[in-house]
């Protein structure tokens, strides 16, 4: 019966391509062999003065075109552009936008719901159009101009759409407003004078399990009119 091999001898018999002079002229690496060469490159690193935290901690903008880029895995350090303002923010490459917004810097209007680009209440607007900002990564929206719900408004100076949510009942839990304001607002900003079936197609990826669609509908069209009545 053959001996079922152990894995010290698995380790130890790595088939990988190796000098022979310096492997006794085998074409095995030891694990001898294998650790002399992890201080080695350990030693190299200290010799530069370079740690494994500095060496994550590097980007800054987006890379110049034709360049190539490393990022993580530790966070880097790199800038966005929201809500008309530089913000800079350190995350690992692969938190996404939405994860930055609420967890970095704060501005929790936009819900993490679903986390899978489904419900659309993380939605936002990017140069004006409208993204799930949970299935893009952070470091994705650079150079971009990044708009919130509160880019649009606060609750002592809301806009048109914000207003019209309020006077047309078309909220109850709230999680879901957010994203659907931020659906409708970019599409009025496209075309100021919907009709129902435009403004239904204009939220289909947004859900709200409350079922407030008929005032939500009501309110985009309220507010669509007061845009036009003070153009």
């Amino acid at each position: 019966m053959s001996r079922r091999p152990r894995d010290r001898d698995i380790i130890e018999k790595i088939a990988v391509p190796a000098d022979s002079a310096a492997d006794g002229g085998g074409s095995t690496l030891s694990r001898r062999s294998f650790l002399k060469g992890a201080g080695a490159a350990a030693a190299a690193a200290s010799l530069l003065g370079v740690s494994p935290a500095e060496a994550d901690v590097s980007a800054p903008n987006p890379p110049l075109a034709g360049s190539a880029e490393r990022l993580g895995p530790g966070p880097a350090a790199f800038n966005l552009r929201i809500n008309g303002a530089a913000r800079t923010v350190a995350a690992e490459p692969r938190v996404t936008l939405l994860g930055v917004l609420r967890d970095h810097l704060g501005l929790t209007g936009t819900k993490l719901v679903c986390d899978r680009g489904a419900c659309g209440a993380c939605t936002v607007h990017l140069d004006g159009a409208p993204v799930a900002s949970c299935m893009m990564l952070a470091v994705d929206a650079r150079g971009h101009e990044i708009t919130t719900i509160e880019g649009l408004g606060a609750p002592d100076r809301m806009n048109a759409l914000q207003n019209a949510f309020v006077s047309n009942d078309a909220l109850q839990c709230g999680f879901c407003t957010p994203g659907i304001t931020m659906a409708l607002s970019a599409a009025l900003g496209a075309n100021p004078n919907p009709s129902p079936e435009e403004i239904k197609r204009a939220i289909a990826g947004n859900i709200c399990r409350c079922g407030t669609y008929p005032h939500v509908i009501e309110a985009a069209l309220a507010a669509a009119k007061a845009a036009r009545g003070r153009a």
